[in-house]
């Protein structure tokens, strides 16, 4: 008996396969990448730090907490946009953020979220 000749359970059952695995055929399901370098980074210790934020100030050469103390977060987002131009702003919110945690030992556990800072 040949290899070929095996019928999958699946098809035979007619259980989908999962999309994760299957080849990409041309459809909208693909998987999703994950940015290993952002999230093992040390930006990502600051609580609820957005990755694609954190994947930005790698990008422009920051990559420890401490880097942040006394920088403008408007100045970073200057630096951000000069490579990605199509950045949205909402970043903005987690850079101011991410300086205050910098800044602040302890910080306040209030002022640890993005929407206190726009």
């Amino acid at each position: 008996m040949a290899f070929d000749d095996i019928i999958p359970i699946d098809a035979l059952l007619g259980k989908p396969k999962d999309p994760q695995y299957e080849e990409n055929t041309g459809g909208n399901k693909k998987k999703k990448k994950v940015d290993r370098e952002a999230m093992q980074s040390a930006i990502m210790r600051i609580p609820r730090m957005d990755v694609r934020v954190a994947r930005d100030l790698i990008d422009i050469g920051i990559k420890e907490i401490y880097e942040l103390q006394g920088r403008s977060a408007e100045s970073l987002m200057e630096e951000i946009k000069d490579l990605r131009p199509e950045t949205p702003e909402y970043r903005l919110s987690y850079l101011r953020m991410g300086i205050y945690f910098a800044e602040n030992d302890p910080p306040e556990a209030n002022m640890l979220h993005p929407s206190v800072w726009q």
